[in-house]
């Protein structure tokens, strides 16, 4: 008997998270905070001092290209996010955004860093793909789904 679609989809987006996850986690073997710089990407974080003094980013800048395709991303996942709920959605959404921040310059670490630069973007570029993304999964925000 042949599996629905959403099931093998659901199955590749989790190997998807768990294959960003490690990649992520490899890194260069450096630790960024003893180096007091990150390197240099075409997306930009801007610093600011912290109460402890150590730098931490504030704010993520994100081209309008990028914004534009992470809406493109986002859209039609909307149905299948409806239909697996928003368990195995929310695991998609992670996926998603991981997928989309590794082809969009590498920029995971500045999205773990300030998981709110998700709902600033989709504000702004897609505020309809937003809210229904937010009612599918039953979130008060995309941030709040970011388990990364």
């Amino acid at each position: 008997m042949p599996q629905p679609r959403w099931i093998s989809r659901s199955t590749l987006l989790l190997a998807g998270v768990f294959a960003a996850a490690a990649l992520t986690a490899c890194g260069t073997g450096s630790d960024p905070a003893s180096t007091g710089s990150s390197g240099s990407t075409t997306e930009s974080a801007t610093a600011t001092s912290a109460p402890n003094g150590t730098s931490k980013p504030s704010s993520l800048v994100i081209s309008d290209a990028a914004a534009g395709r992470l809406c493109d991303m986002m859209r039609p996942e909307l149905s299948n996010w409806r239909i697996q709920g928003p368990t195995l959605g929310r695991i998609g959404l992670n996926a998603l955004i991981h997928e989309w921040a590794l082809t969009n310059g590498g920029i995971n670490a500045q999205v773990l860093a300030d998981k709110p630069v998700i709902d600033r973007i989709t504000t702004k570029s897609c505020s309809d793909v937003r809210q229904q993304a937010i009612e599918a999964l039953k979130l008060s925000d995309l941030a709040s789904g970011l388990a990364f």
